[in-house]
């Protein structure tokens, strides 16, 4: 298909595109159509002269308008017949007697060219095969030699003039190619007009997504649902997960202040009432990799003994030795002793819901942990 020569519409030069798909090549301009055109006005008044210039038939054939051209691009059939004599080819009426009495069907035919009112159009066979060349089409048609005899009287009935084109066309390279390789169309190529139309809808609907518009969203309501719930779960993991950080920092914060009194370091050698040499140290900064290390290492006990995960015997409660206080114990090594009697699943086997409820529990539990031993510390001093 890629090899036949077919020209799309451009103004009104139907009968160029015309002549130019029945010949397979861009054999005719609308220059030389019109020069055609003025030669054949010019034999026309040389005959209505024969009669005399002073006549009243002779002055108003010079005041009407050229019969085989106007400013439109519309060329007569005078026109077509005048460009088909420089290739030796005449037409021929399919309604003559000429016509029937030398042709028993159409796939005998070599072309047609058809017009309506101010259109042209040729149909012509390459290879084996039969072609609709209409230039308002985005495409050649292939047309079936059982579908010809139809099309022909179709294209009567809405008015179309058929002419058969008789003589030797020239030779092109489509007719070669299609003898070898017969052509094969699934689908029938749309009108220009109809592309066109599909484009201008295509271009509008962009254009409305670019200024703000919904088209798009409305032409598709499963797209929108499926957008605003998706927006809703990554809103409520932003906020579950922003709440568990806030709760793992505020633990840590509390945590840090009461470690540093616990293990503040004596000097050897000094008085117990001299006062220290060194003023107290300000709390780090928190660290959130520390915070991601101490998790890590409670899910990893979790893991390796799920059953039992803590350690060593519990600690004893403060209340019975209210003058004793734990060195050394972080929020996450309580964590096990505050919970042992519940067993907690497997990380592996945990979803990611589940692990984030874990961790949040355990910031809160954390964060208790360190609220009680302050008070034991407070009491106790």
């Amino acid at each position: 298909m890629e090899s036949i020569f077919h020209e799309k519409q451009e103004g009104s030069l139907c009968a160029q595109h015309c002549l130019n798909a029945l010949l397979q090549g861009e054999y005719f301009t609308a220059v030389d159509l019109a020069s055609f055109a003025q030669q054949l006005d010019e034999a026309e008044r040389e005959r209505m002269a024969e009669g005399g210039t002073t006549t009243a038939e002779y002055q108003h054939f010079l005041q009407q308008p050229s019969s085989n051209m106007d400013d439109s691009g519309f060329f007569s059939i005078q026109v077509i017949s005048r460009a088909l004599e420089v290739w030796c080819l005449r037409l021929v009426p399919i309604t003559s007697q000429e016509y029937l009495e030398t042709s028993e069907h159409p796939t005998q035919e070599e072309a047609f060219i058809c017009n309506f009112r101010e259109h042209w159009l040729s149909i012509r066979k390459l290879g084996y095969q039969w072609f609709n060349l209409n230039s308002l089409l985005i495409g050649p048609e292939l047309i079936s030699d059982t579908y010809l005899s139809l099309f022909l009287a179709q294209l009567q009935q809405e008015g179309y003039s058929i002419y058969s084109v008789r003589g030797t066309l020239p030779e092109c390279e489509a007719d070669g190619i299609l003898r070898i390789s017969p052509a094969v169309q699934l689908e029938r190529p749309k009108l220009i007009s109809e592309v066109n139309k599909q484009r201008e809808k295509d271009e509008g609907r962009l254009s409305d997504a670019s200024t703000g518009g919904q088209s798009s969203q409305e032409d598709d309501p499963d797209l929108a649902e499926a957008l605003r719930i998706s927006r809703q779960e990554n809103e409520l993991d932003d906020k579950s997960l922003q709440e568990a950080l806030r709760l793992s920092m505020q633990g840590y914060l509390e945590s840090v202040p009461q470690q540093g009194q616990d293990h503040a370091p004596e000097s050897s050698g000094a008085s117990s009432s001299a006062p220290p040499s060194h003023p107290t140290k300000e709390p780090d900064p928190v660290d959130l990799d520390e915070l991601r290390r101490r998790r890590q290492a409670f899910f990893e006990r979790q893991q390796t003994n799920p059953e039992s995960p803590e350690k060593g015997p519990p600690a004893e409660p403060p209340q019975n030795k209210p003058n004793s206080i734990e060195n050394d114990v972080s929020p996450v090594d309580s964590l096990p002793d505050e919970d042992s009697s519940r067993e907690e699943p497997a990380v592996s086997e945990m979803t990611e819901d589940e692990m984030l409820q874990a961790a949040l529990k355990m910031s809160m539990e954390a964060t208790q942990q360190d609220t009680d031993q302050s008070q034991d510390t407070n009491s106790t001093s």
